[in-house]
């Protein structure tokens, strides 16, 4: 018994430290102390991420194949590991709240660091969003976004 408590705890002290357990008017959007973040633009139209509940580095480009619409984040990517992560397109540069109408989720994380790449659906236009975001959907904190 007392060892499967202590397995609960672990995991629970895993979880608060991976994600904050901060409430959209407790979470900063200031972004973290990093290195390089001098121009939020790279060239040819990749924008750098800005760390702001987790240290999250890299750049994010939309590219098109065919009349495929991705979003691609570069192999200089790389971010804290947490639950329940989400790659979003958001409405607002910084993003500050999450409601459904304010971005588009186009799927879960799918590595902490690397090249990846997302389909956006047809019927999203990029245009109508200003950042990519790293969310934490559980505990609702952004770990960190990139001007587009």
């Amino acid at each position: 018994m007392k060892l499967k408590s202590l397995a609960i705890l672990l995991t629970l002290a895993l979880f608060t430290v991976a994600c904050n357990r901060e409430t959209p008017r407790q979470q900063s959007n200031e972004p973290a102390t990093t290195t390089s973040q001098s121009s939020p633009r790279t060239p040819g139209g990749a924008s750098n991420f800005v760390g702001v509940g987790h240290n999250t580095e890299g750049s994010a480009r939309i590219v098109t194949e065919g009349s495929q619409r991705y979003l691609v984040l570069d192999e200089a990517f790389k971010s804290d590991n947490g639950p329940d992560l989400y790659v979003v397109l958001h409405r607002a540069n910084p993003p500050r709240d999450y409601n459904q109408s304010d971005y588009v989720n186009l799927g879960r994380l799918q590595n902490t660091s690397g090249t990846q790449k997302y389909s956006i659906p047809a019927d999203v236009n990029p245009k109508d969003f200003r950042s990519v975001v790293i969310w934490c959907q559980k505990f609702n904190v952004t770990f960190g976004y990139a001007p587009l």
